[in-house]
């Protein structure tokens, strides 16, 4: 290890956009990394070098370990940053990584295959005085045994895929007459995504909150958390609506939560950004659900009330070095909150949306942040994740962030396809967000598509306006735009 020189960014959209930016301000050249349908996206325009993979599909470009290696060899690459998603989680792949003599941005191989399994990740940490949701700490080999545990257990239960995540291979069992037929649904659904049908049960908490903590550790031993981040408004158990710290905590119950974090992370010799996450019942308990070993798309809320850059201190720890704080140096400024804004239709059971963005204004103004890959006339694919950007505010109390967001919502100009902005704007008015009682059961127990009719009625007639007048603009105005020089500075191979 030593002074990384070049990055390359394993990955595309906002993400690899964004950590650009602060390997930028390190003095840090990056490299691009592209399929066909992201030649012109906007990841490939800000980096030093780009490198063409080919392909559409992700198997072809962003999952394809031997065409990242290759570039990395033919540009003289000193480190890969994965983000999240794609391979950020493959332990295959930062064992390659590191073979290569590249640095791998992240956890050792080891980590990732530990907490990559839901299974090894309990019994690794039980002995680290880590909070578990009673169940089973191994996979279900005897289908009646197995009943009867859930028996003693007491029902509901949750068949969960060892290997899961996303809520895949999981079912809700609500008595012991269905428990054969969903454990089989669960073990299909589980092979099928993720080659591996191992499944166990856990004591199903019913209406949870889901509260997570950022870790930081370096190869020195010294392991920090970074408080809570609150991401209970889901649909289909992905995130929507996170905000730090969160509502309900007390400052006994943080610190405890904080410790248990950094706990697993010490079970496993963790080094890097992770996460920890945890499920939150209605009686101020809390359990460890799963460790993510990597940045998480929601890291910004956790920046802006910490005021620590994430993205470089992976960087510095990549490069061997001790953290550049401890514990008691962080302390919690203010309040965050971010809207993941996706190209979906809420009014249609968030079925996602493709088209080109007719108009794409972005918010400004103090306390806002936007962390996006797209810009006006761009179009969004049907082939990648839907998220268009994360907006993030940031106030000095929780009441100040809601208010900020909701003039952000306002000021953001999107028209030509979908999106969740409005979704996001009913979440944080509603009552049960203001006061914090709200659970992972939100979309289900208060959201009705036509809840949002009123609140898209201006949005509409804005966006309409907006589009005439971009439809009015003379053709010399469009031609100089279009045709103004750059420094991009870039290298298509």
């Amino acid at each position: 290890m030593g002074t990384i020189k070049k990055i390359l960014i394993s990955n595309r959209g906002e993400i690899a956009v964004r950590i650009i930016r602060s390997a930028r301000e390190l003095g840090i050249k990056t490299v691009a990394v592209f399929s066909d349908p992201d030649r012109e996206s906007l990841h490939v325009k800000l980096a030093d070098e780009a490198y063409a993979l080919g392909g559409t599909s992700s198997a072809e470009s962003y999952l394809d370990t031997e065409k990242i290696l290759t570039a990395c060899e033919t540009l003289g690459v000193d480190a890969i940053h994965p983000g999240y998603g794609f391979l950020s989680e493959n332990a295959a792949f930062a064992e390659k990584v590191r073979a290569a003599g590249i640095i791998f941005i992240g956890p050792s191989a080891k980590a990732i295959e530990i907490m990559g399994s839901k299974l090894a990740a309990k019994e690794t940490v039980k002995n680290f005085g880590v909070p578990l949701v009673p169940g089973m700490d191994e996979p279900i080999t005897d289908v009646d045994a197995a009943r009867k545990i859930a028996t003693e257990i007491g029902f509901p239960v949750l068949i969960k895929a060892s290997a899961g995540g996303g809520g895949k291979g999981m079912r809700i069992v609500n008595n012991g007459d269905e428990f054969v037929e969903q454990m089989e649904r669960a073990v299909s659904e589980a092979q099928s995504a993720f080659g591996d049908g191992a499944v166990f049960i856990e004591k199903f908490v019913t209406e949870p909150k889901h509260i997570e903590v950022q870790i930081l550790g370096d190869e020195h031993g010294n392991i920090v958390h970074l408080f809570e981040r609150e991401c209970s408004i889901q649909r289909r158990h992905q995130k929507v609506v996170e905000e730090a710290p969160s509502a309900v905590l007390s400052d006994e119950k943080r610190k405890a939560i904080g410790e248990s974090a950094v706990n697993v992370a010490k079970s496993c010799g963790y080094y890097g950004a992770g996460t920890v996450e945890f499920i939150y019942d209605s009686t101020g308990s809390f359990y460890f659900l799963e460790m993510n070993t990597r940045l998480q798309v929601e890291h910004p809320v956790t920046e802006m009330i910490t005021g620590v850059d994430l993205v470089k201190e992976q960087i510095n720890i990549a490069e061997g070095n001790e953290l550049s704080f401890r514990q008691e140096d962080l302390s919690i400024n203010g309040h965050s909150l971010e809207l993941r804004v996706y190209a979906e239709n809420p009014k249609d059971n968030f079925l996602p949306d493709i088209g080109v963005l007719q108009t794409y204004q972005r918010p400004q103004g103090p306390g806002v942040r936007l962390d996006d890959g797209f810009e006006e006339g761009m179009e969004v694919s049907m082939h990648y994740d839907p998220m268009i950007a994360k907006l993030i505010v940031h106030g000095k109390d929780r009441e100040e962030a809601i208010e900020r967001m909701n003039r952000a919502i306002k000021e953001y100009r999107i028209s030509g396809i979908e999106t969740t902005l409005a979704f996001g704007k009913f979440a944080i008015n509603h009552p049960v967000f203001k006061d914090g009682s709200f659970t992972t059961k939100f979309v289900e127990q208060y959201f009705k598509p036509e809840l949002l009719e009123d609140l898209l009625e201006d949005e509409k007639e804005i966006a309409a306006l907006m589009a005439a007048w971009h439809r009015q603009q003379s053709k010399p105005q469009i031609i100089e735009l279009a045709s103004s020089k750059s420094d991009w500075r870039n290298r298509l191979i």
